[in-house]
C-alpha cells in the first residue's frame, strides 16, 4: 500500500490524498478538483502510474473538501462513501453555494461509513474509519494500522485542532473524541491532515496546545 498527498487548489490548500494498492487499485480522498484543469493533476497522475479508482471518501462534508466529488464520479465508477452526519451539510452547501452548478452536483453517497467499519480494496488495504464528530457531525478519519499513519481531516492538525467556531462544530465534542479514538494510538503513527504539514500523535499528545490544556 502506498500513500500520495496533493495541494490541487490553492485557494483553498486542501490536502488531496491517493491511497494505492499493490495491484493497483486506489482510493481517492477529499478532492478539491473545482475545475476540470485542477482534475487533470489527478488524471494524469492516475493515468501515469495505471491505476484503478474504485473509492472516493470524503473525511466530511465541508465545501473544500466535496467540491471535487462529482467530477471524481463522472470521471471514474467509484463508490462515493461518507458519513451519515455530514448528509445534511452537503445538501446545504449545494443549495446555497453558486460553484455548486446543476452540471456539477454533490453526487449521491453509495456508502455510508460508521464507526468502526473497514474500507478494503486490492490485496493489501483495510483502512479503520474513525467517527470524530466536532468539527462537523460526520467528521471521520482513515487509519491504517500496518502502515502506522492516519488520514485525520480536519480534526486535527500540526499544533491545532479542527475549527469549532461554524455551524454544526463543538469544541468539547472535538477534543473529547480526539482524546479517545486519536491519541490513544501509537505515538509513531504519522498525521496527515486536511490542510498543512504531516505530524505524528506524539508530537500532538506532547505540544498540541488544545490537547494539553484538555488533559485529564
Amino acid at each position: 500500500m502506498e500513500l500520495y498527498s496533493f495541494v490541487v487548489n490553492h485557494q483553498y490548500d486542501t490536502n488531496m490524498y491517493v491511497v494505492v494498492s499493490c495491484d493497483g487499485q486506489c482510493a481517492i480522498i477529499d478532492p478539491a478538483c473545482v475545475w476540470e484543469d485542477k482534475l487533470e493533476v489527478l488524471k494524469k497522475f492516475i493515468e501515469d502510474k495505471d491505476l484503478r479508482p474504485v473509492w472516493l471518501i470524503s473525511t466530511h462534508g465541508h465545501f473544500d473538501h466535496v467540491i471535487g466529488n462529482a467530477l471524481v464520479c463522472k470521471t471514474w465508477p467509484v463508490k462515493n462513501a461518507a458519513h451519515r452526519g455530514d448528509l445534511s451539510l452537503m445538501e446545504d452547501l449545494h443549495r446555497k453555494d453558486q460553484m455548486f452548478e446543476a452540471s456539477n452536483s454533490l453526487p449521491a453517497i453509495d456508502v455510508f461509513l460508521e464507526d468502526g467499519d473497514c474500507v478494503t480494496f486490492g490485496d493489501d488495504v483495510s483502512l479503520q474509519v474513525l467517527h470524530i464528530p466536532g468539527h462537523s457531525p460526520g467528521s471521520i478519519a482513515l487509519y491504517s494500522p500496518e502502515q502506522k499513519w492516519i488520514i485525520s481531516g480536519d480534526t486535527l492538525f500540526r499544533g491545532r485542532v479542527g475549527r469549532t467556531d461554524i455551524p454544526l462544530g463543538n469544541y468539547d465534542l472535538l477534543i473529547d473524541n480526539i482524546k479517545k479514538k486519536m491519541m490513544t494510538l501509537p505515538p509513531e503513527t504519522v498525521v496527515y491532515p486536511g490542510h498543512g504539514p504531516k505530524t505524528t500523535i506524539g508530537e500532538e499528545k506532547e505540544r498540541n496546545p488544545f490537547l494539553c490544556r484538555n488533559q485529564n
